[in-house]
């Protein structure tokens, strides 16, 4: 297969529709996430999600809890634009996702989110470094920057020495830490990560959790985590449980 990266789009433009952009100064940072009486229905009579609310602050930790069912993928994939809400309102840095259609939802989330997927969704004709790459050069990032950029980050997961591998190569925890990098590469403004230690050890959940943790608290994203892991909770400052009845504050 040839080496060669997918075309970069251009520089994103905030999307229109939204505030967004900085802060005037002296005035405190807008959230980096608010959803605001969310409702999602699969069919007539299934709510999964009633009137949840929810803000986060940038620098700012949440792991959600619940049990298996109850809308925690669900309510990830709304606030990331892959899915829209039947009511309600989500802000991600002023931009109103719930209300963009696809495109303008895809330029917003290139940006501005990294996704940690619980399926990978690795894309199996790309090696490791162009499907880590990926997020830069959807946000403009030139070619000549974004592979070495891609390769410093599976570097920083262990897998620098597996650049050019194919990712059917892998085993199911590699791919995970591949997904682990492709969404930290372009340093988004939110992660969203669901169950990004299910397929690991502890010790290189550990060390997932160690860079996520970093990246937090390097760059001011906020993090959003679905998991069953107490291992990962523990690095949350929040901790919430999603039950039918809404989010209730976990112990």
């Amino acid at each position: 297969m040839n080496d060669a990266v997918l075309p970069a789009e251009g520089p994103r433009a905030h999307a229109e529709g939204g505030p967004g952009g900085a802060a005037a100064p002296g005035a405190p940072p807008p959230p980096t996430l608010e959803v605001i009486d969310l409702h999602k229905r699969f069919g007539p009579e299934r709510e999964v999600l009633a009137g949840i609310g929810l803000t986060l602050h940038p620098g700012e930790r949440v792991a959600l809890l619940g049990e298996s069912g109850v809308g925690k993928s669900t309510l990830l994939n709304l606030v990331a634009g892959l899915e829209r809400p039947d009511s309600g309102t989500i802000r991600l840095a002023g931009h109103p996702i719930h209300a963009m259609d696809e495109e303008a939802a895809a330029r917003v989330r290139a940006r501005e989110i990294g996704f940690v997927f619980q399926a990978f969704h690795l894309l199996p004709h790309l090696r490791l470094w162009q499907n880590v790459a990926i997020p830069l050069l959807l946000a403009g990032v030139p070619a000549a920057e974004a592979r070495p950029r891609a390769e410093a980050m599976l570097e920083r997961v262990g897998l620098g020495d597996r650049c050019r591998s194919m990712p059917r190569e892998l085993s199911g925890g590699e791919q995970q830490r591949v997904a682990l990098a492709r969404a930290l590469v372009h340093r988004p403004r939110l992660i969203l990560a669901d169950e990004p230690t299910g397929n690991l050890d502890p010790r290189t959940g550990g060390a997932a959790l160690a860079l996520i943790d970093e990246q937090v608290r390097a760059h001011g994203a906020a993090l959003l985590m679905v998991t069953h892991s107490l291992q990962a909770a523990a690095i949350a400052e929040r901790r919430l449980r999603l039950t039918p009845a809404g989010l209730e504050t976990a112990s």
